[in-house]
């Protein structure tokens, strides 16, 4: 190594030094923030667009949207959604099949947002409360439909409205029978033979 490399190379690792005592002295004399988290939820700003963890969209009558379609089941990349269904009865005579059960892991789920933007009914959204920690793995399966399901109105029955003189005269009258073919084709033959 040449005189000339030496100071070359000292010269250089001087001016590293300088430069990085140079941003040590800035954040020296920089006014500090600091987070005072559990003092300061009131004021705490956290972004509206914040994912943090899945809940079911209610109708101000207290009615979950969700149909059971497991449409946002398929659509998790990693399993995190389990969704169970049953049939039940409808008054009318009918079966449909009904949400029994909404399953969520939250340890596993990785925030992708796939199960909201494929929800045909709109039914799911994330929250943005980000205050999920708990002391066992067991607590963040959560089932979303946990409140008690509110039966929905009966529809009311259909009332036939009156019907007015006119239409109930021709109602009265017995209406003429349809002829057949066998019988037009009689009376085409008679008419011939007159």
């Amino acid at each position: 190594m040449s005189i000339k490399e030496y100071f070359s190379s000292l010269f250089k690792g001087l001016y590293s030094l300088i430069k990085g005592m140079e941003v040590t002295g800035k954040e020296l004399v920089t006014k500090k923030v600091t987070e005072q988290y559990p003092e300061n939820r009131d004021s705490l700003q956290i972004p509206e667009r914040f994912r943090a963890t899945l809940q079911f969209v209610y109708d101000e009558e207290g009615y979950h949207k969700c149909t059971g379609c497991k449409t946002c089941e398929r659509n998790c990349p990693n399993g995190t959604i389990q969704i169970t269904t049953k049939m039940v009865d409808l008054p009318n005579g009918k079966k449909k099949m009904k949400l029994d059960k909404y399953i969520y892991d939250l340890g596993s789920c990785t925030f992708c947002d796939l199960c909201v933007l494929s929800c045909p009914f709109k039914a799911i959204e994330f929250s943005n409360d980000f205050e999920q920690s708990v002391f066992r793995r067991e607590a963040l399966v959560k089932q979303l439909n946990y409140l008690p399901e509110k039966e929905k109105p009966a529809p009311a029955p259909v009332v036939k409205p009156a019907t007015s003189a006119p239409n109930a005269e021709a109602a009265t009258k017995p209406a003429a029978a349809p002829k057949s073919a066998d019988a037009q084709a009689t009376n085409s033959e008679n008419k011939e033979n007159k």
